[in-house]
């Protein structure tokens, strides 16, 4: 009974929400977006169904989704529409959200796109949070971009019945209401602690070091910092006040959803639009801002606004307690998350990790998170060659 009345809630908000958007259109470009779908249909009739019930969904590739990567329907609007809409409930969500946390964070974060803290735990909680997250041994992945290796290691349920202060950390009001307000969401994050290698070999400049925004909606992304970050070191680069959605930022999403091609870079092609530096001023947006800091530093961002790993100079580590959040854009509720059902947030990492293997083993999708054995954070990189 209450899957079918969310049903029912869920129907009628589209109903009135984006069906309606729909019929806003004039009669010309209708019949024309109702061809361009008749054509995807006959091409393939299963694939279409698929393609069409994630539209309104966090799907984001324009190369796997046949509809959302459809210059035409582009051109008459839908990326448009998504971004839109996405960014109106976002702000709603918000208002309801902000009552959590401190005025000072809510004012932060409209202005910049993120919340920063310095000493953000008590001096004597985090030397002992830090100390257990250096020192415990680990279930590891790596994964080697460029000349950087990623290294995630699971803060799953199993994990954390051995690691009482950051389990207690990570269930604590403040860090969630933190984050809970910017993914604009109840959220369940995925938690790790991250290790970040820069220049592990010779090759080309690790991609994360390019601007980009993640997905075409808000979503949180945490940093903890456990040691101090240097300039030059491959800091956390944000662009400020870039998760807004200027007039200038929806021009610019709408011409990059129009010329969509083969050859336009693959991370783009997938959803996470790059941008450069000269596009960023154009748009109206503030120099980027590099967070070299010190340990016990705590940003929390809206990662659809423009952001980096910054370059390092030299070969250097970066160690974080990090997390994300995404979820559904176009649902009105704050609840409700499916990763928060008792079994899958305990199991988040493992069962992410596992899904990963089975689609490499099955259907030879390559899996780019290695496993590389238990190990702890300040080990050596492993995964250093392809």
């Amino acid at each position: 009974m209450i899957q079918y009345r969310t049903g029912l809630l869920q129907l009628n908000f589209f109903k009135k929400n984006v069906f309606e958007n729909i019929k806003k259109l004039d009669q010309q470009k209708q019949i024309a977006a109702a061809q361009e779908l008749g054509k995807i249909l006959v091409q393939s009739p299963g694939k279409f169904i698929c393609d069409s019930m994630a539209l309104m969904t966090q799907s984001k590739s324009f190369e796997s989704n046949s509809i959302l990567g459809n210059s035409k329907l582009n051109q008459l609007g839908l990326h448009r529409f998504r971004v839109q809409f996405a960014a109106k409930m976002a702000v709603q969500r918000r208002l309801k959200l902000s009552k959590f946390i401190q005025p000072a964070d809510v004012e932060s974060f409209q202005k910049n796109g993120f919340i920063f803290r310095e000493n953000f735990l008590a001096a004597d909680e985090f030397a002992q949070l830090k100390q257990e997250l250096l020192t415990t041994p680990l279930e590891t992945r790596e994964t080697l971009q460029g000349d950087t290796v990623t290294r995630r290691m699971a803060l799953d349920g199993k994990t954390l019945k051995h690691m009482p202060v950051t389990k207690q950390f990570l269930h604590s009001d403040e860090w969630r209401n933190l984050l809970n307000y910017v993914a604009s969401f109840k959220v369940q994050p995925i938690s790790y602690l991250q290790v970040i290698f820069s220049h592990v070999r010779k090759a080309k400049a690790d991609p994360q070091t390019n601007l980009h925004s993640d997905t075409f909606h808000s979503s949180a992304k945490a940093w903890l910092f456990l040691e101090d970050v240097a300039e030059d070191e491959g800091p956390f680069v944000y662009v400020p006040g870039s998760h807004h959605l200027s007039p200038e930022r929806l021009a610019w999403e709408q011409q990059k959803s129009e010329t969509m091609t083969a050859k336009t870079d693959a991370m783009t092609r997938r959803g996470s639009f790059r941008v450069s530096e000269e596009e960023v001023l154009q748009l109206g947006y503030a120099k980027a801002k590099s967070f070299s800091v010190k340990a016990n530093t705590l940003v929390i961002a809206d990662t659809y606004g423009f952001h980096a790993r910054g370059k390092s100079l030299r070969p250097s580590m970066r160690i974080e307690l990090w997390a994300y959040a995404r979820r559904n854009p176009f649902v009105p509720w704050l609840g409700g998350d499916p990763l928060s059902l008792p079994f899958l947030r305990s199991n988040l990492v493992p069962l992410y990790w596992s899904g990963l293997d089975f689609l490499e083993k099955k259907y030879q999708r390559n899996n780019p998170w290695k496993k590389v054995g238990k190990k702890s954070a300040t080990d050596p990189a492993v995964l250093t060659s392809k």
